[in-house]
């Protein structure tokens, strides 16, 4: 059975090793910056660029931090818990609070690929994607 808490970390340098997860191969997480937020003890802004390829989705999973998601190239699916599914075009802009689940993540086409940033403010050292079951 294929887990769907499947991680994997990805560690670079230029942001002080710090970890972050993609839930499936179909994402591709590139972390962009970090900076700890000096008017915020223990808190830190953190900046990903997340690819789907074709098709591609994450599982289910929640940030535990506020989610600032900005689309680049493609559509993407998103929806959270007691949300309705909402289609994220280029240059449009998504939002998920420190307690939503997201349940759907997912490129809307099946032929091209979607690219997308993703500002998280969350605790200092926290993981920025945790999986829920």
């Amino acid at each position: 059975m294929k887990t769907i808490l499947r991680i994997m970390l990805v560690l670079i340098a230029t942001v002080g090793a710090l970890p972050v997860a993609a839930a499936e191969d179909s994402a591709k997480v590139t972390p962009l910056m970090s900076k700890d937020l000096q008017d915020y003890p223990g808190k830190e802004g953190l900046m990903l660029s997340v690819e789907y390829e074709p098709g591609g989705s994450s599982p289910i999973h929640r940030h535990n931090a506020h989610a600032f998601v900005y689309v680049l190239e493609g559509s993407i699916v998103m929806q959270i818990k007691g949300g309705e599914e909402v289609t994220v075009a280029p240059g449009e802009t998504y939002y998920e609070n420190p307690s939503d689940i997201h349940l759907v993540s997912r490129n809307a086409s099946t032929t091209s690929s979607a690219k997308f940033i993703v500002v998280l403010l969350k605790n200092k050292n926290a993981p920025a994607v945790m999986p829920v079951e």
